[in-house]
């Protein structure tokens, strides 16, 4: 199977061979049968240490990575911890960029720092910044997200690698806002891919999830000892949730962007908006690097107003896009950043300017998008 929607529709997901069922059966059982003492059936024993759904889903996953090994995680945090568990000790530090998910920081920055984890940020547009920052110490993980979250910033994932490579480090990439339908991290010299399937993957704003995928065999069995020991994995029906959704992740894609392209051509010409991020826009930074990497610009757009009252007012006056948290649902949704899925990066260097509003644009028809962002924009 070579096509990328080929590969999310049947990937980990044969038919039932007992009843001839197109769509496997969803599997709730806490523990399984054994024939005799250690007579496991196809390795299964107990609901946290394996369930066929969620071996699936991890099939599913790893196929649309091009990876070998994919696992699935109760929360994209909880596959992050996971895998951060795995590769560090006491003394190792971490290398991320100054505009990521503000999960990920607080999870360095207040559980894994005092237990002795080191943490400096750099800009990973400026592979010379990059560059330096790797030169001013030994760095265990160089932790990548593009494009960025809220700010779009599109990181050059080959160059990147090269120097993390160079330095002795683990890449791993947060492709959560391209997703594999637009971009490919392994492929372009990344370690270790990771998710909130929560968001695109899922694509129905209807379950929490996370995954990991990588080609390195022995990080695999090492995260995957702690997804058993630990216990943070994704239920039967997170799993067969995320699974119906990755299904029509490639045609999703392709709409989400559509709309997030008419919607940032919209907002870059209207006359109350100061800046407009989105990679599609031949003026983004990082536009030509985004054209080469990902296959589409995605469906997120974020919008910088004349101040904070201003942002604070667009973003309450929306009808179709709903004020909410989280990304990635067919269903459009407006966040504030600062004080909304970013509030635990204030004071820091990962700040988000409190004049930003982010849009996850949705799958409606687009007019009604563009309508009603404009009723919004009149009332600033």
């Amino acid at each position: 199977m070579s096509g990328f929607d080929t590969r999310a529709v049947h990937a980990g997901q044969d038919f039932d061979p007992t009843t001839g069922a197109v769509i496997p059966p969803l599997h709730f059982s806490t523990t399984y049968a054994q024939d005799g003492i250690g007579g496991l059936r196809g390795g299964y024993e107990y609901g946290r240490s394996g369930n066929p759904t969620r071996t699936a889903l991890e099939t599913q996953l790893a196929a649309l990575e091009g990876a070998r090994h994919g696992l699935s995680f109760a929360s994209g945090l909880a596959a992050e911890d996971a895998l951060l568990r795995a590769v560090l000790k006491p003394g190792d530090e971490v290398l991320l960029g100054n505009d990521v998910y503000g999960g990920t920081y607080r999870l360095l920055a207040r559980i894994l720092a005092p237990w002795g984890v080191g943490l400096r940020v750099a800009e990973m547009t400026d592979l010379a910044a990059v560059e330096a920052a790797l030169a001013e110490g030994p760095t265990r993980i160089l932790w990548v997200e593009t494009p960025s979250n809220p700010l779009l910033k599109v990181s050059d994932i080959t160059e990147l690698a090269r120097l993390g490579h160079a330095a002795g480090a683990l890449v791993v990439v947060d492709n959560t806002f391209a997703s594999p339908a637009l971009q490919q991290p392994l492929s372009l010299g990344a370690d270790v891919v990771v998710h909130s399937t929560t968001k695109y993957i899922g694509g129905h704003s209807d379950v929490v999830g996370g995954a990991l995928v990588t080609n390195d065999d022995e990080l695999a069995e090492k995260v995957r000892f702690l997804q058993f020991a630990a216990g943070a994995v994704s239920g039967p029906m997170d799993a067969w949730l995320t699974t119906r959704g990755l299904k029509t992740l490639g045609i999703r894609m392709q709409r989400h962007s559509e709309n997030a392209q008419v919607i940032a051509e919209f907002l870059d010409a209207h006359a109350k908006v100061q800046t407009v991020y989105y990679p599609g826009l031949p003026q983004h930074p990082g536009h030509e690097l985004a054209a080469r990497q990902m296959s589409r610009f995605g469906g997120i757009v974020s919008v910088g107003l004349a101040d904070a009252a201003a942002a604070r007012r667009f973003a309450e006056s929306t009808r179709l896009f709903t004020l909410a948290e989280s990304l990635g649902g067919i269903e459009s949704l407006m966040n504030y950043p600062d004080a909304m899925t970013h509030a635990s990066v204030r004071g820091t260097e990962l700040a988000v300017p409190d004049n930003v509003v982010r849009l996850s644009v949705g799958i409606e028809s687009v007019a009604d998008l563009v309508a009603d962002l404009e009723q919004a924009l009149d009332q600033i």
